[in-house]
């Protein structure tokens, strides 16, 4: 077997996120069937944008694992509780439309109807609200993130340690302990973490054989190294495009699959990665037929963690991490809270059985650098005065204790 030239997670990208669309291969799922075609297309877009400006941001050497749902999914929950220019912002870059409420009915459908997708795989979502116990926060929102994200709620002391604990746990108990720390520490400008987990545990359709696995050299961007390489000669979907060639590999019973492009010799696989687009995404399936193909993947494990404030703020989503922001239905008012940090924490790992994927999406809210306004609400006794300035006499006094 020839030495690959280099390999793209690209396809891995999109396992939990998209399904084959060959009719015939694709157990219909009554559930899934109910989330409009647009909101595909929408999420795809996000997806392709996502892509193509987190490998801008990261080393070009570097590997890398993300989950667009994972992000699109804590995305959405933030944007209820965004308003004015934040709000705006937000779903452009999440490419929704302006009825939250549909957008929401939707989140709620893909949650409750993707793991039910294969019964095969095992994909599993979570969404977490953890709130410092002494900040307000608007019932509304949490209500939301309740009813449509299926979201736990915790008010929390986080000055006490041992909540950094609990968050961690709640990641780890919901990617089958392959994410065991998200944060190690909370500091006392940070007053929420919304949080989705993301879990994908799939057997290969046509599983490689362990005896086929051998040893071949990996030709990367940084030098050359042995890897052991699966490989097997089978029926599998496969397209040959400008530029490179997929490849289509089934869990289950086909209602998920990977997807991965091997660009042509040469071709750096930036080059391919910048090339896709909604358009050539539903044109490579298409194009994608089955034929007899000498398929060759390395075993690997991956574990990634990654902030995303850089490339969010090149999404267009820069104000939710300024003290501009207005997330004044998380809490009001409108400039006493901000995004400080969205970050990812992933793991991968295939090898001849299949895939192993999960992933954790964290996003903290704190207090502004902005002076934060007094609050100053008279719903408990207080005295009042009326006096006269010029004279400084004071005319009345007065108590109240019950009204």
């Amino acid at each position: 077997m020839k030495n690959f030239k280099t390999l793209t997670f690209a396809g891995a990208l999109f396992l939990m996120a998209t399904s084959c669309n060959d009719s015939n291969s694709v157990t219909p799922n009554k559930q899934l069937q109910t989330i409009p075609a647009t909101f595909s297309d929408q999420t795809s877009e996000f997806a392709f944008d996502f892509l193509k400006k987190h490998n801008s941001e990261e080393k070009a050497d570097k590997n890398y694992f993300v989950s667009p749902l994972s992000l699109h999914v804590a995305l959405g929950m933030l944007l209820n509780g965004a308003d004015g220019k934040t709000k705006e912002e937000i779903q452009k870059g999440l490419r929704l439309s302006s009825d939250l409420t549909a957008n929401n009915n939707i989140y709620k459908s893909l949650i409750e109807s993707l793991p039910n997708s294969d019964p095969k795989v095992t994909n599993t979502i979570a969404n977490s609200v953890w709130y410092r116990n002494s900040f307000t926060v608007e019932k509304s929102f949490l209500d939301v993130l309740k009813t449509s994200f299926n979201a736990t709620i915790s008010a929390e002391d986080f000055n006490n340690t041992a909540t950094v604990g609990k968050i961690n746990t709640w990641a780890s108990d919901n990617t089958n302990g392959k994410i065991k720390k998200v944060i190690e520490k909370i500091d006392p400008a940070q007053v929420m973490f919304l949080m989705n987990a993301l879990y994908f545990k799939g057997d290969w359709k046509i599983p490689f054989k362990v005896e086929n696995t051998r040893d071949e050299n990996f030709v990367g961007t940084t030098g050359t190294k042995p890897v052991k390489m699966m490989s097997m000669l089978e029926n599998v979907k496969y397209a040959k495009r400008t530029g490179y060639q997929a490849l289509e590999l089934a869990y289950g019973d086909g209602n998920y699959v990977m997807t991965i492009l091997l660009p042509d010799e040469k071709t750096p696989v930036s080059n391919v990665i910048n090339i896709m687009s909604v358009t050539e995404w539903k044109s490579l399936n298409t194009a994608l037929a089955e034929q007899k193909i000498i398929v060759g993947l390395p075993k690997f494990t991956l574990e990634y963690e990654t902030n995303l404030n850089k490339v969010l703020e090149n999404m267009g989503m820069p104000t939710m991490f300024s003290d501009a922001a207005d997330l004044s239905k998380i809490s009001a008012p409108a400039g006493k809270i901000k995004v400080g940090f969205v970050k990812q924490n992933t793991f991968v790992a295939i090898d001849e059985k299949g895939t192993e994927a999960a992933a954790v999406t964290t996003i903290d809210i704190k207090l502004t650098s902005a002076p934060i306004l007094p609050e100053f609400i008279c719903n408990r006794p207080f005295a009042f005065f009326i006096s006269e300035k010029q004279s400084n006499t004071i005319l009345f006094v007065g108590k109240i204790v019950n009204l």
